[in-house]
């Protein structure tokens, strides 16, 4: 897919109905969601997705590489208007890819956000949009992760209006890897929420 001039592989389902949109980890591709079978469920129960190899990845298959967050956004704004038209999607970011997805909420129109320990979500140019969240946003930590602090996490949750965090105790920084039924299930609940919202 050609996407704000990188070229990014790229896995959808287009059915009818609001999109959840994947952005994996920076040591991560698009591979990681199929691989804990959150791609084969949505499929299943009729859910348009989009997971996206991001220019920021370590290993995603996006050329050129790039970590300036605004390319990342501009990347992920097209793909969703490629793809879905003008429908907002639900965000799911991991790590960086949660820092990415808080950042394309802060200037486009999104459903929800689920966010698995988002990198950098206390920078200030970030904290000053957070009132202005009207839809229900997940925030999930492991209580064994070593990058992020679960201080931050509850401090984030408190700054955003619909926040809630889910705490995987035992689960590292990829907590959805260590807990992939629980994850599938928070995805599912927050994208009922977000359909209602």
């Amino acid at each position: 897919m050609s996407l704000a001039g990188h070229k990014c592989q790229a896995f959808y389902s287009n059915v009818p109905g609001i999109p959840i949109v994947f952005l994996h980890g920076l040591s991560y591709t698009i591979d990681v969601w199929h691989s804990i079978g959150v791609t084969d469920l949505l499929v299943e129960k009729h859910v348009p997705f989009l997971a996206l190899d991001m220019p920021y990845g370590l290993k995603s298959n996006c050329q050129p590489k790039t970590r300036d967050p605004q390319t990342n956004v501009s990347v992920v704004a097209e793909a969703v208007k490629n793809v879905f038209g003008e429908t907002d999607p639900v965000l799911v970011g991991a790590s960086i890819g949660g820092n990415i997805a808080l950042r394309y909420a802060s200037e486009k129109p999104v459903k929800g956000l689920l966010l698995i320990a988002p990198a950098r979500a206390l920078n200030n140019d970030l904290i000053s949009v957070y009132s202005k969240f009207k839809f229900p946003v997940r925030i999930i930590w492991g209580s064994n992760d070593n990058f992020i602090s679960g201080e931050e996490m509850r401090t984030l949750a408190n700054k955003i209006p619909n926040a809630k965090l889910l705490v995987y105790s035992g689960a590292s920084h990829s907590a959805y890897l260590n807990q992939p039924e629980r994850f599938k299930q928070d995805l599912l609940e927050l994208y009922v929420n977000a359909e209602q919202a």
